[in-house]
C-alpha cells in the first residue's frame, strides 16, 4: 500500500479502538472507516464517546488498544504524517482573542509550515470561503460565537488538508448561524473528507452522507440515514393524501399485494393515509391506482422515513432494554 493512499480509497481506518479512562471504558472496540469525498458523522449524546474518538483519530492521545490510519499513515508510528493531512476544529476553538482573524490565520499557517507566499495567497481564500471578509482585520475578541467558530473553520482547513475533524461544530452559535454553517460544511464536503461528531439529529441528517451512532462508548449502527430507517422499521413506509370516503380508501389500500399496514387520520373525504410496504418493493404506482381507478382524488404520494430522532430512540432504547 502506497503511504499517500489508504486502502480501498478508505482515508480512515479505524480498528477496535478501545480508550479507558482509569477503569472507566469511554469507548469500546469502535471500528469504522471514512471513504475520500465523504461527509461521516459520529452521532450520539453528550457522553457517548464521539470527542474522544476524535481525539484519538487526530493523534492528540493514543487508545488503549486498537490501531487507526489516515491516509495509509498510522496515527501512533506517523504522527507527524498524520497531522499534515488533518485539518481540526475541536468544540472549544483555541483562538488567540488579541489577534485579528487575519493575523491569526498567518501565525496557524507558519506553525503548519506553510511557506509565506502559499499563505499570502491561501489566506483570502479561506476568509471568503468562510464569509469573513468584513472581519478579516477585526480582533477576535470582538467577534461573535459564530463568527469565531468560522474563524477556526477557516484555520482547519486552510492547509487545504485530505481530512476535515468537526467536533461539535456548532454548538453554542445562534440558529441562523447554525444554518450557514451547515451549509458551509456541506460545501467543503465537496473538496475535503470530513469526520463530522454531533449530538444534534437534524444536523447529522442535513449535513451527513453516511452516519454512525454511538451508545456508551459502543457503535450501535452505521449507515445512510434513510437506510437505517428501512432497516428499523423493517419496511417501506408510503404516505398519501387521498379525497375520497375514509373507510372505503383504507380498504382498497389494504387490498393491494404487499401492503402491510394502513393508518390514516383525517376527516372522513380527505385524509392523509400512511401505508406500510414490504421492504425491496415499490407500490407507488399500484397503490395510485387503487385509488384513482375508483374516481378519488389522489392529491400526494411520496415515500418517507424515519426521522434521526426516530431511528437514535429506537436504538438507544435497545441497548439499554428499555
Amino acid at each position: 500500500m502506497s503511504s499517500d493512499e489508504s486502502r480501498d480509497g478508505f482515508v480512515v481506518e479505524a480498528k477496535g479502538l478501545t480508550k479507558y479512562y482509569g477503569s472507566f471504558p469511554a469507548i469500546e472496540d469502535v471500528s469504522f472507516t471514512v471513504r475520500k469525498g465523504e461527509v461521516m458523522g459520529f452521532l450520539g449524546p453528550n457522553g457517548a464517546g464521539k470527542t474522544t474518538v476524535m481525539r484519538i483519530v487526530t493523534g492528540y492521545m493514543p487508545p488503549t488498544t486498537g490501531t487507526v490510519t489516515v491516509s495509509g499513515y498510522d496515527v501512533l508510528n506517523n504522527s507527524l504524517e498524520v497531522r499534515r493531512r488533518i485539518g481540526y476544529l475541536p468544540e472549544t476553538v483555541p483562538l488567540y482573542l488579541d489577534m485579528t482573524v487575519r493575523e491569526y490565520l498567518a501565525f496557524m499557517g507558519s506553525l503548519r509550515g506553510m511557506n509565506k507566499e502559499r499563505i499570502a495567497t491561501r489566506i483570502p481564500e479561506v476568509i471568503e470561503l468562510c464569509r469573513l471578509e468584513d472581519y478579516a482585520d477585526s480582533h477576535i475578541f470582538k467577534l461573535s460565537k459564530g463568527f469565531r467558530q468560522r474563524t477556526g473553520l477557516a484555520q482547519a482547513i486552510l492547509h487545504e488538508p485530505e481530512l476535515l475533524i468537526l467536533d461539535e461544530p456548532t454548538v453554542g452559535i445562534d440558529p441562523i448561524q447554525v444554518v450557514d454553517t451547515r451549509q458551509l460544511i456541506r460545501s467543503l464536503g465537496r473538496d475535503h473528507t470530513v469526520l463530522l461528531s454531533t449530538h444534534i439529529l437534524p444536523e447529522a441528517s442535513v449535513v451527513c452522507d453516511r452516519v454512525l451512532i454511538i451508545h456508551e462508548g459502543q457503535i450501535v449502527a452505521e449507515d445512510r440515514p434513510e437506510n437505517l430507517a428501512q432497516r428499523l422499521q423493517g419496511v417501506q413506509r408510503v404516505e398519501m393524501e387521498v379525497q375520497g370516503p375514509a373507510e372505503q380508501v383504507s380498504r382498497a389500500l389494504e387490498s393491494v399485494s404487499g401492503v402491510e399496514k394502513v393508518t390514516w387520520v383525517g376527516s372522513a373525504n380527505l385524509c392523509l393515509y400512511t401505508v406500510d410496504v414490504k421492504l425491496g418493493q415499490d407500490l407507488r404506482s399500484r397503490l395510485a391506482r387503487a385509488v384513482v381507478g375508483q374516481g378519488w382524488g389522489l392529491l400526494k404520494l411520496n415515500i418517507v422515513s424515519m426521522s434521526l430522532e426516530e431511528i437514535f430512540l429506537s436504538l438507544t432504547r435497545e441497548e439499554t432494554g428499555q
